[in-house]
């Protein structure tokens, strides 16, 4: 991926410095006012992974391989257990968004902000201080909310059976304000990034309401908005809800297989992006070893047709316009939907150190492809990229190969966050190493 971010120009733009002609193009790698970034939304929390027995699961009235929101008392308790017993195996900063701004952050060193809360005093060792240490330095914290009180916890549990349980201990990261998120922020946005979780609060915690302050922003600076479903238990109590949720306020949709089934009712994930196709513009869905899919739109005269084999599904023959670039539906006068479908790179790792943010680091890349977009089409208006307005930078196939390595990079660590960018020998995703 080209930008945004500061890269050698001679990679991207092999052409003479001295050329006044290709002065423009050369001045946008360098240019650090004109800028596309993409901000989100999350619950502040650190997660605790620790190796633990189905009789530690049961006293604390967790129910295993689920997510269960558990109060400040018993997290404190828990937690004592856990350092007590040196059960913990990683402490890392966490949360859905802020693993994929990091993450964003990394692949294009380039700007993304964080809204949310954090605590006002900072001890050195503490949570907050792990939160902001674990954070790469281009994700700006400057927009965040001072609390009185501790940011979330989330214990990531693992019995023998390598089942993964969830407890998360909220603290104050709910305590988000409407009129804590900055409307000049989002107007420039290239994206406003959301999870299913922000709407997952207790009776008057102001978390929902300034979501919807941001979704107000986005809508009325036409700023895309992007949800990531977060995980199947939150689908399952009211899908319904949330199909209306998508088609009046999202854009663009990232969701795992057993999220596309709770939403729409389809096991295929092809089937289910298509279905989610009627709500949004744009559909992310990782199917864990099946791959990775997407859907969306594209104008029906600049369809292009792929040039890879034709692959049987659900829908027959459904990439066979792969190689078109997405639209948001409202901008296509004849919109058509597109399809394109990837196996995981290599095969997949050797060995899944976590499972833990694949999707937001696929869902990272395809952020990246979209603000790469909006800022070439600042930078350069009269591109031929940009005879329409186009959501994506490159086409369905060449985005998900791109999210495919990216969550390759994730499975096959422990943290959920990139610590560094893709290989340098990877500039090339065609002939680095796609072709193996």
């Amino acid at each position: 991926m080209k930008f945004p971010g500061k890269r050698k120009s001679k990679h991207y733009f092999p052409v003479s410095l001295r050329d006044p002609l290709l002065q423009p193009i050369i001045n946008m790698t360098e240019s650090e006012s004109s800028r596309a970034y993409i901000v989100g939304i999350d619950q502040t929390l650190v997660d605790i992974e620790a190796k633990v027995d189905e009789e530690f699961i049961n006293r604390y009235n967790l129910s295993q391989g689920h997510s269960l929101v558990i109060e400040d008392d018993v997290a404190e308790a828990l937690y004592r257990e856990l350092t007590d017993n040196n059960l913990i195996t990683h402490e890392f900063a966490g949360g859905t968004i802020g693993n994929t701004l990091h993450n964003y952050s990394v692949l294009a060193d380039d700007r993304s902000v964080l809204l949310g809360t954090m605590c006002n005093n900072i001890q050195i060792g503490s949570y907050a201080y792990r939160y902001l240490c674990n954070t790469s330095s281009r994700t700006d914290l400057n927009y965040l909310q001072g609390v009185d009180g501790a940011i979330g916890r989330c214990f990531t549990l693992i019995t023998e059976n390598g089942e993964r349980t969830f407890a998360i201990s909220p603290g104050q990261m709910n305590q988000l304000k409407p009129e804590s998120i900055p409307e000049e922020v989002i107007a420039e946005a290239s994206a406003l990034v959301l999870t299913a979780y922000l709407v997952r609060c207790k009776p008057g915690e102001p978390m929902p309401l300034a979501t919807m302050k941001a979704i107000e922003y986005a809508k009325k600076y036409d700023v895309p908005v992007v949800l990531t479903l977060g995980t199947k238990y939150v689908i399952a109590d009211d899908p319904q809800w949330w199909r209306d949720f998508l088609k009046e306020h999202v854009s663009v949709v990232a969701m795992n297989e057993d999220e596309a089934f709770e939403l729409t009712g389809h096991a295929d994930p092809l089937l289910a992006s298509d279905v989610a196709l009627e709500w949004v513009d744009l559909v992310l869905c990782t199917a864990g070893p099946a791959g990775l899919y997407m859907g969306g739109y594209t104008e029906h005269n600049f369809k292009r047709q792929t040039s890879h084999p034709l692959l049987p599904g659900a829908i027959a023959e459904f990439n066979r316009y792969e190689f078109s670039r997405a639209m948001r539906r409202k901008d296509c006068e004849e919109p058509e939907k597109v399809y394109s479908h990837i196996e995981p790179y290599m095969g997949g790792p050797e060995k899944i150190m976590n499972t833990n943010g694949a999707g937001d680091a696929a869902l990272s890349a395809l952020l990246h492809d979209i603000t790469a977009n909006s800022y070439h089409r600042i930078n350069v208006p009269n591109s031929s990229k940009h005879p329409r307005t186009y959501l994506t930078y490159s086409s369905l196939a060449q985005v998900c190969k791109y999210a495919n390595r990216v969550s390759y990079q994730v499975l096959s660590q422990h943290s959920p966050r990139l610590t560094r960018g893709l290989p340098e020998k990877e500039d090339s995703l065609e002939e680095a190493y796609w072709e193996r």
